[in-house]
């Protein structure tokens, strides 16, 4: 009878699990909808940074990839290349993420994290256009 109940225990706690966890493996983060205009850091841009570039180990505060930390709003903007605040079309992060100008595409197309979407990279233009604030 023990055996019966811990493994009836297990099973409602497996489940759980499994109904916190989305069935295709996209997080929810690509169905957050990003505004148009006053386009916050902390509520739109810092979780797509940490779902889709901290999370795989790249540009975490340890990793570091191509010296960049965008685990804090500090790190992104630490290099006015990368964020030029105020001019998306001269943000390196901005080419990274649209694949221009000769950059490689950010998050890279393979593995198990996708790229940013339309809305993703055009609330990050208007987070930089809107001059990249800690909002």
């Amino acid at each position: 009878m023990k055996n019966y109940i811990k493994q009836l225990l297990f099973l409602q706690i497996f489940s759980l699990f499994l109904i916190s966890c989305d069935g295709n493996g996209i997080s929810d983060i690509d169905d957050v909808v990003i505004p148009s205009q006053n386009v916050s850091f902390a509520q739109y841009i810092q979780p797509i940074f940490n779902y889709k570039c901290t999370n795989s180990g790249c540009h975490d505060s340890e990793s570091r990839a191509a010296n960049l930390d965008l685990t804090t709003w500090a790190g992104t903007t630490a290099d006015p290349l990368i964020v030029s605040p105020g001019f998306p079309d001269n943000s390196k992060m901005v080419w990274a993420v649209e694949g221009n100008s000769g950059a490689s595409i950010m998050p890279p197309p393979y593995g198990s994290v996708l790229p940013l979407t339309e809305n993703q990279i055009d609330g990050l233009r208007i987070w930089i256009e809107e001059g990249a604030k800690a909002n």
